[in-house]
């Protein structure tokens, strides 16, 4: 097969994606629950959904939300978002109404599809938002698939640009508001042909995906690149460890975070024969722990191949290919990378030394959906991405992530602002005030918890406090702990000492049962 199919200057991801389509032909490209599509059935079925699009008037720029389970018509229609230059906004499935409600009104999109159960609760909210509401089930009224089937006029070729928005992928707000990271076609064409190269992945690979397709692992990382190398994916409708170790058998590669791992060590199949056909293992969206990386090498021969990427700015380092893969560094930056760690005064520090961690290259996303102040703050006038995050280089160039200037929790693999939980927990009956915060777990990595201090002669319930934050944030995003002290602990400038709170509650999921 030829070389992966790479973008001119100004051409769209799209069209670097069909090439390689008709390259693969007849060939399986994509299949779920034994059903393959080929690339020809792919190229077609993305055909219908973009004429879908543009009998409802869908043009360039036009955003397309979807707050779906995953699936291969999932696939289709973000493909089909891309051929017809509209942007596509995955929506975590977790999400609660109050959360979507401002992430449609926020991005305004034309269309709205979810699943069917979620009809009655999110009918007003699309409306609201001016979002048309389709649902992804395959017959019946409202039905995305069953619109899609029907004969409509092919859409109008458009011309998609490299600096076309493709996608807008909202990130937990440390001010309690989430923001949208503007990613271009160039953006993701870009990162895929990077890892492509650094990977090397091939048309003979097999992709086994578990992971979400509302985050950029699932959806970029692992969709974008196997699609543009011609390889084939096996699409599972969410991650299960057993299901997981039987299906290794039939790919090369997966791609996980580390509470994907932390549970395939619990399954006694996972052994060197059940993982003799993986070539590689890829981890990322969160640490690993050193202990799972050794474990994990020792029950199956394979050393974890970690990566350090975020929303805005794709895959920004990997530990090599072919190279010594260090348990707790992410690596070396990527070819067309700039990373650098500076002080706070934006001037790099000596090698060996901790500092903020900031990026630049055509990877890094345009800056925030409507929100130009935001992205004045986080991009410098050089166009260094502030990313938060503080990490140490080694006389290697190996990046290694020391900690989080922003207080972010990173719970199974999704991102958690404290902030955005304190908005809610601040004003449940009995609250005074809240402190949330991130602590060791065994299985998510870190967990939400938090401290409170409760008003005058009321004693609020803990766990009535988490059922109530329950309905309005994501199970992921509630805290799985709340300790209610007389005062929060505060520096002389009154402030918050979160690093006290973590230091005590530590131990709250590791201590011995």
């Amino acid at each position: 097969m030829p070389e992966a199919p790479t973008l001119q200057p100004n051409d769209g991801l799209w069209a670097a994606i069909a090439t390689r389509l008709r390259q693969v032909g007849d060939r399986t490209v994509i299949e779920q629950d034994g059903h393959p599509l080929s690339g020809h059935a792919l190229l077609q079925a993305v055909q219908q959904h973009a004429n879908a699009l543009h009998a409802l008037g869908v043009c360039l720029g036009d955003r397309i939300a979807v707050h779906a389970d995953k699936s291969v018509t999932q696939c289709v229609l973000y493909l089909a978002t891309l051929q017809v230059g509209a942007v596509y906004v995955p929506l975590n499935t977790g999400y609660v109404a109050a959360e979507l409600a401002y992430f449609l009104n926020d991005a305004t999109p034309a269309l709205l599809v979810c699943g069917s159960s979620q009809v009655s609760e999110l009918t007003s909210i699309a409306q609201a938002a001016g979002a048309r509401l389709y649902t992804l089930d395959a017959d019946g009224s409202g039905s995305w698939s069953a619109f899609a089937a029907q004969p409509h006029t092919p859409a109008a070729k458009v011309r998609v640009t490299a600096s076309d928005l493709a996608a807008i992928i909202y990130t937990s707000g440390t001010t309690g508001r989430s923001k949208g990271a503007m990613i271009t076609h160039g953006n993701l064409t870009s990162n895929a042909n990077d890892l492509i190269h650094a990977w090397q992945i091939t048309h003979a690979d097999v992709l086994l995906h578990a992971l979400p397709l509302y985050h950029i692992h699932g959806l970029f990382v692992a969709l974008n690149t196997l699609l543009l190398a011609g390889g084939r994916i096996q699409l599972l409708t969410a991650f299960d460890s057993t299901r997981v170790v039987q299906d290794l058998a039939h790919a090369t590669l997966f791609m996980g975070v580390p509470t994907y791992y932390t549970r395939l060590l619990t399954e006694p199949s996972l052994s060197k024969d059940s993982t003799r056909h993986i070539r590689l293992f890829v981890c990322g969206s969160a640490p690993l722990l050193a202990q799972t990386f050794i474990e994990f090498e020792s029950r199956t021969g394979h050393r974890v191949l970690e990566r350090y990427g975020m929303s805005e700015c794709g895959i920004i380092s990997t530990n090599p290919y072919t190279g010594d893969r260090v348990a707790g560094s992410v690596g070396i930056p990527l070819p067309l990378t700039e990373c650098r760690v500076v002080d706070s005064n934006g001037t790099p520090v000596p090698t060996g030394d901790a500092g903020g961690i900031e990026v630049r290259g055509p990877s890094v996303s345009a800056g925030y959906w409507r929100n130009p102040e935001k992205t004045a703050t986080e991009w410098r006038e050089n166009g260094f991405f502030i990313t938060g995050d503080l990490g140490t280089f080694d006389a290697r160039g190996y990046l290694t992530i020391v900690g989080r200037a922003k207080d972010l929790i990173i719970s199974g693999g999704l991102n958690v602002y404290p902030k955005e939980i304190e908005c809610v927990l601040d004003t449940l009956p009995g609250v005074d005030e809240s402190a949330v915060f991130g602590v060791p777990h065994p299985d998510f990595g870190e967990a939400v918890i938090a401290a409170i201090s409760v008003r005058a002669g009321m004693t609020p319930d803990p766990a009535a406090l988490i059922a109530a934050a329950r309905a309005q944030l994501a199970a992921f995003k509630t805290p799985k702990a709340i300790f209610i002290l007389n005062t929060l602990p505060r520096n002389t400038m009154g402030k918050v000492q979160k690093a006290l709170l973590r230091e005590r509650y530590a131990a709250t999921f590791t201590q011995p049962s």
